[in-house]
């Protein structure tokens, strides 16, 4: 009797808190979200089940008095690794990736290996585009700073404006990992929702005519230019902001792979094994770190509210860059390209598309959109090195 006794004592059920039930349910609503809504489904719904994973009473998956104590002062790193190794369970031993800025990084490698900088090389001015687009981030940093998260929060909050997901968490989890989770459910949920949060944004800063404006077709870009410049961009931003080159260095080698066609095999590689593999991987550890301790709080409200603030100015910025450049340009942008300059390839660029059309049937903007945008990639990594340079 008393074996039995014990046995539903340790059930955890009998364990639960009204605070991890209510992560649960939190979890159950992500998964609705990524896979009826299809919201990002491919990171929002292991995000979500590790969420599930670490909330669950007893199973002793993630610990996260281990992270907090992680790096301690009178402990070298190789002892702190070690005891997670020893004492940690699954997806601490996973999160080694998240805290060490593996995982990102790879990713970044991956995102290279799919993307065709061919409209950012025809086009240089997009890149200026991409680089107003980060407006929000810095704005957003000095907002969350003002209203009483320490700096490293604050730049942390502030990524989330580059709608960047593997930024974001490269990030947070070297600046302010006790808000990694609600961080990266932010930028990942915002990205999935950028035709709802952009088109207004997008109408309430452009007239009728703006939005109807034909932009000449892209000249070819030769494959020569396309081996070239990831190796310039690399070399110049690495030189310049030494803390942008594992994400910048990682995303123009997965291009180089694509680019310089000699490595077919290690760029589908890039592209679908390992991209899938590391995907799984960082969803996973990255939705263990919402625990209910540090997911329901205040602190979790303000970042949500403030991330979309971040992202919404981040697509004022490209939109209104975009006006100033026509103000002193013969030939004439299309704003809606402007916000296409945050980070989400390729979503962004199909709404500045999709808004275009409505104005003009006969308006294709996706080509001169994509320039934009794959610079917004590389303007959320240097923003990233910008921050980590200064708070870290």
């Amino acid at each position: 009797m008393g074996d039995i006794l014990e046995f539903f004592e340790q059930m955890g059920f009998m364990n639960i808190t009204w605070q991890q039930g209510l992560m649960l349910l939190i979890s159950f609503f992500l998964l609705y979200l990524a896979i009826k809504k299809q919201y990002e489904p491919l990171l929002l719904l292991p995000i979500a089940f590790g969420m599930l994973l670490t909330n669950l009473p007893g199973a002793g998956m993630y610990h996260s008095e281990l992270w907090s104590a992680f790096l301690d002062a009178n402990s070298p790193a190789y002892h702190s690794y070690g005891t997670i190794m020893r004492e940690g369970g699954l997806l601490d031993i996973l999160y080694i990736g998240v805290k060490a800025g593996v995982y990102p990084c790879l990713i970044f490698m991956g995102v290279g290996a799919m993307t065709d900088f061919g409209p950012l090389i025809a086009n240089p001015k997009s890149l200026l585009l991409g680089a107003a687009a980060q407006l929000g981030i810095f704005l957003t940093f000095l907002a969350a700073n003002a209203m009483g998260f320490t700096e490293a929060e604050a730049g942390s909050i502030g990524i989330i404006g580059g709608a960047d997901g593997p930024t974001s968490i490269f990030l947070t989890s070297k600046l302010a990992p006790q808000l990694l989770g609600p961080i990266a459910i932010a930028a990942y949920s915002y990205m999935a929702l950028v035709p709802v949060i952009q088109p207004p944004i997008m109408r309430a800063l452009t007239t009728k005519k703006e939005r109807a404006i034909k932009m000449s077709q892209l000249r070819p870009v030769s494959k020569t230019e396309k081996i070239i410049f990831p190796i310039a961009i690399t070399t110049i931003v690495a030189l310049i902001l030494p803390d942008a080159a594992p994400l910048i260095g990682c995303l123009m080698l997965g291009n180089l792979a694509k680019e310089c066609g000699v490595v077919d095999r290690l760029s589908k590689t890039m592209q679908n094994e390992l991209m899938n593999i590391v995907v799984i991987f960082l969803g996973l550890t990255v939705g263990a770190t919402a625990t209910a301790e540090s997911f329901l709080n205040i602190r979790t409200i303000m970042i949500m509210s403030m991330g979309i603030v971040a992202f919404g100015c981040g697509t004022a910025g490209g939109i209104l860059l975009a006006k100033l450049m026509n103000v002193f340009s013969k030939e004439k942008i299309n704003p809606l390209i402007g916000s296409a300059g945050v980070s989400a390839v390729p979503m962004a660029a199909r709404v500045s598309q999709q808004v275009g059309q409505e104005e003009n049937p006969s308006n294709f903007l996706l080509m001169h959109a994509m320039g934009p945008n794959v610079a917004g990639v590389i303007g959320s990594a240097v923003a990233a090195g910008i921050l980590l340079t200064m708070l870290g």
